[in-house]
């Protein structure tokens, strides 16, 4: 199948800390990916790459086709990205900064407000018309963010912890929206530090650690058998038990 997303021998130095080191990837068209890692492991620091934030130290990426170092701007027209800090305009009300977005991605304006009435009415995000984006709880700008992150159709969707805050019922509902985005052939990176979520929405797993792909391939292929996904993450990163408290 065609790559919607390839990394070839990736890269990443801050200074002296290598935050990537020669990370080789490729995901095809249509695919749904759970990038797992500990945290510092690289998985926010190879999106940023991704997603044209961060120019890579060395190697190359290309995105749907595009090579995102020199067509930057045309590959993230075809991609939707939902980071881990949201990055939102909070001095706006939703339905304002969601017209920002469309405009952004050139959306007729009748579209944007169908679009994001629909979204809001999905994810049952009814603040007051007023509201600023800033009065937001922790789990309406997630909602918000998700909706941004689909409001131009995108053909690559990356998302960052998308689960994170959010209650039980709009849980269920981002996922059905999820599995629908891929049975229509958009391609899904996601990572979360809730394995079991990754377990069961991810067909596909890949592992990041200092930097480095650890395992990359379905569940069968990583040779779980009859193991959880936590128990193949743990022993490939080298956790182990801490024990308990001395004082509890």
């Amino acid at each position: 199948m065609p790559a919607a997303l390839e990394l070839k021998n990736v890269t990443k130095r801050f200074g002296d800390k290598l935050a990537v080191d020669d990370l080789s990837l490729t995901i095809g068209e249509g695919e749904f990916v759970g990038l797992l890692g500990r945290n510092g492991a690289g998985k926010s620091t190879t999106i940023k790459m991704a997603t044209g934030l961060l120019e890579v130290s060395s190697g190359s990426i290309n995105v749907l086709g595009l090579d995102i170092a020199t067509k930057s701007l045309e590959a993230r027209r075809l991609m939707g990205v939902m980071p881990e800090d949201m990055a939102l305009l909070e001095l706006l009300t939703g339905p304002q900064y969601l017209r920002f977005v469309g405009r952004m991605y050139g959306l007729e304006e009748a579209v944007i407000d169908t679009r994001a009435k629909e979204l809001f009415d999905t994810l049952d995000l009814n603040p007051g018309p007023r509201t600023l984006v800033t009065d937001y709880s922790f789990g309406m700008k997630k909602k918000l963010a998700l909706c941004s992150a689909l409001l131009h159709a995108p053909k690559l969707v990356f998302l960052d912890e998308p689960f994170e805050g959010i209650d039980a019922i709009t849980n269920r509902t981002i996922k059905d929206i999820l599995l629908s985005l891929q049975q229509k052939g958009v391609t899904l990176v996601l990572t979360s530090h809730i394995l079991e979520v990754v377990e069961r929405l991810c067909p596909r797993i890949a592992i990041i650690d200092e930097g480095k792909l650890k395992a990359f391939g379905t569940h069968d292929e990583l040779g779980r058998g009859a193991g959880t996904l936590e128990s193949l993450f743990v022993g490939l990163v080298g956790g182990e038990q801490k024990g308990s408290l001395s004082w509890l």
